[in-house]
């Protein structure tokens, strides 16, 4: 997760002083994994200049150049001569003009030099040369992106283009911080700053009107799960898709690792950072009909957004409309319903997908996205109104457009479990003598509701409900791990077990070790091998005549041209054998020392039912267990070939 610095302090109380670096280390004490430190790669003078005069001049080649006097201020040198060849500004406009001095990325460097006939004394910049997107047909017009500053001024900072981001790395169980409001959280955490929640916004009303039909039809024939637990819509409309981009924005964006895309989409991304919930646009005017939610059918396929014609599965979630699919939920919308340049209305989509099915169709197609990454990982089920509501507003802000009460909202009762945390339970798994008010305190700052415990038959502790950003705390382990990340990993004391005195190798292990260093010593090299092979190789080599013998068959082998458990070390030996000699070496002294499994004909090994991995077994189920593996005994094997002495 790119986290640019100007967003977090957005949301949390960051020194104006701190660094990258501090911001790092200070996240690295909550348990993140520092990754590197994005910048734009530009150092100046980068300023604000204004067109006074353009003359074109037609070239032999065919291409038409632009002989321009361009004022960028008396600071700047005054009125400076620039040859440019884009064409999408007249007298007047005010631009971004790199000086003589100036870097920009790639590294590039600027310097007055002779072109088509004059000294282009700087050089006026495109977005791709400043790093702000892709667009290289024309230079930046300030104007275009509603920007009127004096001639003079510096562009870096007034595009954003001296902002920084750090970059972290995200674990699984942590889903919650691939967003700007979980990462300003998590640095609260660590320092103490305050923290500003995104999600609690001053909206008028949060509930969407009933002018749009939405309809979750999902019985889950595969896994027995509702697929979308909350779908939430609202409409926007009469926007201009024309609209710029505030250079803010595509700014951040691009600091996060996204690409700016138009208005409306770069709305949906941006609210996506923000608050970690994925949005999909739709274009209102390309649908038909009302909105259902459901698995798809045997043989459906779909276009999605990248042009590729998919194959569906009855278990992949989707968007219909009354055309057929329109989204393959959670993972990525559909071609037909895109929007585009010509999009005047749009419906914006929040929702909340189990993980499981968005896990799955995300590797099924092979499809990986933004959204799906954060789906699969648990979105917090409270935060879609909100996510809704905030693109549509920035649409209106941005976009020229207006919020209607249109829409659609279903959505099911959140519910929380409650953890029982027994009194002396953290201290006791992290070696720590936390307080009971460092524990609680640790509880209630990550957002957790703490309770004293009231249920039967407990001698003190607390009851814990989780918040609905944290689907990883499930257990009283959990909440240890929170506590103890919440006061510094660096409180446990690092203690070395003390071992038993008196104790050492048994017989049986001094006695293999006799008989493997003899062969070492004898000149002989140990090799040890896997202990999976065929049944041929088992018949061939389990027996002098080479008879058919019961072997052992793996129900969930790592090969699965070699399924069985071997009865002999042999076939290990001469594979090692093979391969050496394939490759020119032939003189050889290998041997092995391992475990063969000789089952008992007509006694059935193995058992169906596995128990609890969280609790012992009892010593009747150890003893099933037990039976239930066949006769193991430790051979020693040797082969030589080629010659005894080096040639």
């Amino acid at each position: 997760m790119r986290v640019p610095l100007s967003w977090l302090r957005e949301y949390v109380d960051l020194a104006a002083d701190a660094t990258p670096e501090d911001v790092l280390a200070a996240l690295v004490t909550v348990g993140f994994e520092e990754e590197d430190v994005h910048r734009f790669d530009i150092t100046g003078p980068v300023v604000v200049g204004q067109v006074v005069s353009l003359e074109p001049e037609p070239q032999s080649n065919g291409k038409t150049i632009n002989w321009c006097q361009v004022d960028v201020g008396e600071a700047n040198g005054g009125i400076r001569g620039i040859v440019c060849g884009a064409h999408n500004f007249v007298v007047g406009d005010k631009v971004v003009v790199t000086l003589p001095g100036a870097v920009l990325p790639g590294p590039f460097p600027i310097a007055a030099r002779k072109t088509y006939g004059h000294v282009s004394d700087g050089m006026i910049a495109s977005a791709r040369e400043l790093g702000l997107g892709d667009e290289h047909n024309g230079i930046v017009v300030l104007s275009d992106l509603g920007i009127d500053a004096p001639v003079g001024t510096d562009a870096i900072a007034l595009l954003g283009l001296d902002d920084v981001a750090v970059e972290i790395n995200v674990t699984p169980d942590r889903g919650y911080a691939f967003s700007l409001r979980g990462v300003a959280r998590e640095y609260a955490h660590a320092t103490g700053a305050t923290f500003h929640d995104p999600a609690e916004r001053d909206f008028a009303e949060l509930q969407p009107g009933t002018g749009h039909t939405t309809v979750v039809d999902d019985v889950a024939p595969v896994r027995g799960n509702v697929g979308a637990s909350e779908f939430v819509t609202r409409v926007v409309r009469d926007v201009d898709p024309s609209r710029p981009t505030p250079p803010w924005m595509v700014a951040r964006l691009s600091l996060a690792g996204m690409r700016s895309l138009g208005v409306l989409i770069d709305i949906t991304n941006y609210v996506m950072l923000e608050l970690g919930q994925p949005l999909h646009g739709y274009d209102l005017d390309k649908l038909t009909g009302g909105i259902t939610v459901r698995r798809a059918h045997e043989g459906e396929k779909m276009t999605t957004l990248d042009g590729v014609e998919r194959a569906l599965h009855t278990e992949d979630l989707l968007i219909t409309d009354e055309s057929g699919p329109i989204g393959l939920a959670g993972v990525m919308g559909g071609g037909t319903t895109e929007m585009s340049d010509s999009t005047r209305n749009v419906m914006i989509e929040a929702a909340s997908f189990d993980p499981t099915t968005i896990a799955r169709s995300a590797r099924r197609h092979k499809l990986p996205s933004e959204a799906s990454k954060r789906f699969e990982r648990g979105v917090d089920p409270l935060i879609p109104f909100v996510a809704a509501r905030r693109a549509a507003d920035l649409m209106v802000e941005f976009a020229g457009g207006t919020l209607t009460e249109e829409g659609g909202a279903l959505f099911t009762e959140v519910f929380v479990a409650e953890i029982e945390l027994p009194a002396g339970f953290v201290q006791g798994l992290i070696g720590v003598d936390y307080t009971d008010e460092e524990i609680t305190g640790a509880l209630t700052t990550i957002g957790a509701e703490v309770s004293p415990s009231t249920g039967s038959g407990t001698q003190g502790g607390w009851t814990v409900i989780p918040p609905t950003w944290r689907p990883d705390l499930t257990d009283k382990w959990t909440l240890a791990e929170e506590v103890a990340r919440i006061h510094g990993l660096d409180r446990i004391p690092s203690v070395l077990p003390t071992p038993p005195s008196g104790r050492g190798l048994t017989a049986h292990q001094q006695g293999r070790r006799r008989v493997a260093d003899a062969l070492a010593a004898a000149g002989l090299v140990e090799t040890p091998s896997f202990p999976f092979t065929t049944e041929a190789q088992n018949d061939l080599h389990g027996s002098a005549s080479g008879e058919h013998l019961p072997s052992i068959r793996l129900a969930n082998p790592l090969d699965g041209q070699a399924p069985y458990l071997r009865r002999s070390l042999i076939p290990g030996l001469l594979q090692t054998a093979h391969r050496n000699i394939s490759r020119g070496l032939t003189d050889l002294a290998i041997f092995e020392t391992g475990v063969v499994f000789l089952p008992e004909p007509g006694v059935q090994y193995g058992t169906d039912e596995v128990p609890p991995l969280g609790e012992r077994p009892s010593d009747e189920t150890l003893a099933e267990l037990n039976a239930s593996i066949p006769p193991q005994h430790r051979f020693v094997s040797g082969l030589l070939t080629g010659h005894v002495a080096p040639r």
